[in-house]
C-alpha cells in the first residue's frame, strides 16, 4: 500500500471504563501503522460523557499505553476542552442547510418507534420536523418545547469509500436512521451537547488525522462522518475497519467474558511484550518467513493491512499462554526477579536470613523460569522454599517404600560427615556435583537403586514427585539450611 501524506493516526478512547483488550489492540494496530511510515500516533480522551468519564479511568488507559509500550507523539487532546468548536461546527451547518432544530419531544419520538415496531419495521426518525415553517418553530417554542439538532440525510444518497481493510465499501443512506441528532436537546436558542459522530470528525479534522483505524463496529458511523466531512468541506482521511475480537463461542468479546480489560491480563500473570506480540496477531498475519514471536519494533518493520483479515479474531487462551511463557524462560533471571519479588512478599513470606540474598533469589528465579506460564506459577513453584511443604499422597507412598528411610538415614550420615569436614562458613556450600555424589553415595550405602533414592530425597524435600530439577532444589535448600530438618522429619 502505497502511503505518499505525512501519516498521523490516533486512539480515542473513552474514559468511561478501565482500557480494554479491543481498544489495546486498535491501539497497537494505529501505532504499528504511524512507526511503520514514520508518522505520529496520536492521543483524544473522548470525555464528553459526563455522568460516566471519571479521571480514574483516564489514567488507567495512559498507564495502560505505557505499560504495553505504545508511547504517543504529542500532549493528549482532551475532547471535553473543545466543546466551543464542536459548537461553531453546528452553527456553520445550521447555517448552511445542512443541519435544523427538530422539536419532536421524547414522548412523540417513542410513539413513532413503536408503531414502527408494529408494523415490523426498524427503528429510524421520520424527518418530521426537517421543513418546519417559520411559524411552526415559533409555535413549537412558544409551549417550551426543546429542541435537538439534526443533520439531513437524503435517503437517496450512496456513501461510499475505499477501506483499507474491506475494499470497496457502499452504504445507502436509507439505512442511516433518517436525519441524525448532532446535537443533545436544549431551549431552541442554544445548543446542546454535541454528540459523538459529530465532535470525532471535528476533532479528527482540527488534529489533521489522515488514518482513522478503528473496529469492524464502527463502519455505519464512518457512512455517517463522510456525509459530515463532505458538510463541513473538510478533507476526508482514509479509513481501516479492522475485525473485533470473539470469544470462543464466535461472540464479540465482552464483560460477559470475565476477562476483556488489559489491567486483569497483567493481574493474570501476563508480561506486557507477549500480550502486545498476541494482540498484533488478532487479526493479521506477520509475512512468509517471519516467527510468530516477535517485538513491537518487528511488526512495525512489516506492518500493513494487506495482511489485516476481515473476519473476527477469535481469542485463543492457549496461544497467549505458549507466548508469555516463551518469555519468561527467554527473560534474565534479574528481571524474572524483580517481577517475582512483590508476588513473594505479598504472600508475607519474610524474605530474610539466606532467602533475603540476591544471589540466592537469582538463582531460585533461574531453575524456576524454564516451567513459568504465568508469573503467578512463581509464586505456587516457589512455595516450597519458602514454606515446609506438606507432603502429597504420591510422597507420602514413596516415604513408605522399601529402602527410602535407608537412603534418607544414609544421606543424613554423610551429610553429618561432612559437617564434620568443614568450616562454619562453608556447611552448606553445597554444589550440583557434591549433591550428585552425595545421593549416589546414599543410594549405594542403601542398596537401593538410583530411581528409589531421587524419588525418596525428592519426597523428603519438596513433598511431591512433581517440580523443578531435583539437584538444584537441594543446593538451595542446602544454602537456606533447611535440607537436613526435612530430611530428618520425612525418617519420623
Amino acid at each position: 500500500m502505497a502511503v505518499t501524506a505525512p501519516v498521523r493516526v490516533r486512539l480515542a478512547p473513552s474514559p468511561t471504563g478501565t482500557l480494554h483488550i479491543g481498544t489495546a489492540r486498535t491501539a497497537v494496530f494505529n501505532w504499528l501503522f504511524a512507526r511503520r511510515h514514520g508518522g505520529q500516533f496520536l492521543l483524544r480522551i473522548e470525555d464528553t460523557d459526563h455522568e460516566r468519564s471519571k479521571p480514574e479511568f483516564t489514567a488507567n488507559i495512559l498507564s495502560g499505553l505505557q505499560w504495553l509500550g505504545l508511547d504517543w507523539d504529542g500532549e493528549p487532546v482532551i475532547q471535553s476542552a473543545r466543546v466551543a468548536e464542536h459548537r461553531a461546527a453546528i452553527e456553520q451547518l445550521l447555517a448552511s442547510g445542512h443541519a435544523y432544530r427538530c422539536y419532536a419531544t421524547e414522548q412523540e419520538l417513542t410513539a413513532m418507534r413503536e408503531q414502527q415496531a408494529a408494523a415490523n419495521l426498524p427503528p429510524r426518525y421520520d424527518n418530521r420536523h426537517r421543513d418546519l415553517s417559520r411559524e411552526q418553530q415559533q409555535a413549537f417554542r412558544a409551549e417550551g418545547r426543546q429542541a435537538t439538532v439534526r443533520f439531513r440525510i437524503d435517503d437517496a444518497a450512496t456513501i461510499s469509500w475505499h477501506d483499507l481493510v474491506r475494499g470497496e465499501m457502499r452504504w445507502s443512506g436509507a439505512d442511516l436512521g433518517g436525519d441524525m441528532v448532532i446535537a443533545r436537546r436544549a431551549p431552541a436558542d442554544q445548543i446542546g451537547d454535541p454528540l459523538y459522530n459529530l465532535v470525532v470528525v471535528v476533532d479528527d479534522v482540527a488534529m489533521a488525522i489522515t488514518h482513522v483505524i478503528r473496529g469492524e463496529d464502527h463502519i455505519a458511523n464512518t457512512a455517517k462522518q463522510l456525509l459530515l466531512y463532505g458538510a463541513l468541506g473538510a478533507a476526508v482521511p482514509e479509513f481501516a475497519h479492522t475485525p473485533l475480537i470473539l470469544n470462543q463461542e464466535g461472540r464479540k468479546l465482552s464483560k460477559r467474558d470475565g476477562v476483556t480489560s488489559v489491567n486483569d491480563f497483567r493481574q493474570l500473570g501476563f508480561l506486557a511484550a507477549p500480550l502486545v506480540n498476541y494482540m498484533t496477531l488478532l487479526g493479521w498475519s506477520p509475512p512468509e518467513g517471519m516467527e510468530e514471536r516477535f517485538s513491537l519494533a518487528e511488526a512495525a518493520a512489516v506492518f500493513d493491512f494487506e495482511r489485516v483479515n476481515r473476519a473476527g479474531a477469535r481469542f485463543d487462551w492457549d496461544k497467549l499462554d505458549w507466548l508469555n511463557a516463551q518469555a519468561l524462560h527467554a527473560l534474565a533471571p534479574e528481571s524474572l526477579r524483580s517481577q517475582l519479588l512483590p508476588l513473594w512478599t505479598a504472600q508475607g513470606w519474610a524474605l530474610t536470613g539466606p532467602g533475603a540474598d540476591p544471589a540466592w533469589q537469582l538463582e531460585l528465579c533461574e531453575l524456576l523460569a524454564a516451567s513459568l506460564t504465568r508469573l503467578p506459577d512463581g509464586v505456587g513453584q516457589a512455595a516450597v522454599f519458602f514454606e515446609r511443604p506438606v507432603a502429597n499422597d504420591a510422597a507420602r507412598t514413596q516415604l513408605a517404600v522399601d529402602g527410602a528411610g535407608s537412603v534418607l538415614a544414609a544421606l543424613l550420615q554423610a551429610l553429618a560427615a561432612t559437617d564434620q569436614t568443614s568450616t562454619a562458613l562453608d556447611r552448606t556450600a553445597l554444589d550440583k556435583t557434591a549433591a550428585k555424589g552425595l545421593l549416589d553415595g546414599a543410594a549405594k550405602a542403601a542398596g537401593v537403586n538410583k530411581g528409589v533414592a531421587m524419588k525418596s530425597v525428592r519426597a523428603a524435600l519438596l513433598g511431591s514427585l512433581q517440580g523443578p530439577d531435583l539437584l538444584s532444589s537441594w543446593v538451595l535448600l542446602n544454602k537456606l539450611g533447611e535440607d537436613r530438618p526435612r530430611l530428618a522429619a520425612a525418617l519420623n
